[in-house]
């Protein structure tokens, strides 16, 4: 199952954090946002199917998010939760961590924001479009 949300990059984006990463619905984006790689979401957490949702509860759940930008491509794959909500209606966030919270659409992520290819966020700070597709595979 997946999930694709488009957004678009912002001259702010710096992918400087050490533990998420972050899409948000938000129309700007200041350089204390260091997780976040893209803005102008056309969807958040809230907004996905609950089929979608109830995969992504299951904690031997993988789930696998692909930014692709101006011919760039990043994967970071980590996995589900069973306090995954899916409710916020603003960002989605990949964590390295275990910490949950209505943003959260993954946990264990295998790197955060400064992990990213620098090919990519420099594409992503010129203001390229951006797609992220999640996916969710249960074993």
């Amino acid at each position: 199952m997946k999930e694709v949300l488009h957004a678009r990059g912002h001259e702010n984006v710096s992918a400087a954090h050490a533990s998420t990463f972050e899409v948000t619905t938000d129309d700007y984006l200041t350089p204390a946002g260091d997780c976040i790689l893209g803005i102008e979401a056309d969807r958040a957490p809230a907004d996905f199917d609950s089929a979608f949702v109830d995969a992504c509860q299951d904690a031997e759940a993988t789930i696998t998010a692909t930014f692709e930008a101006d011919g760039h491509r990043e994967t970071a794959v980590g996995r589900g939760d069973p306090d995954l909500t899916f409710e916020s209606d603003r960002s989605a966030v990949g964590r390295t961590s275990d910490y949950v919270d209505d943003r959260t659409v993954m946990v264990g992520a295998e790197f955060a924001a400064e992990g990213f290819d620098r090919d990519l966020v420099a594409a992503l700070a010129d203001g390229a479009d951006l797609t992220v597709t999640l996916r969710v595979e249960r074993p």
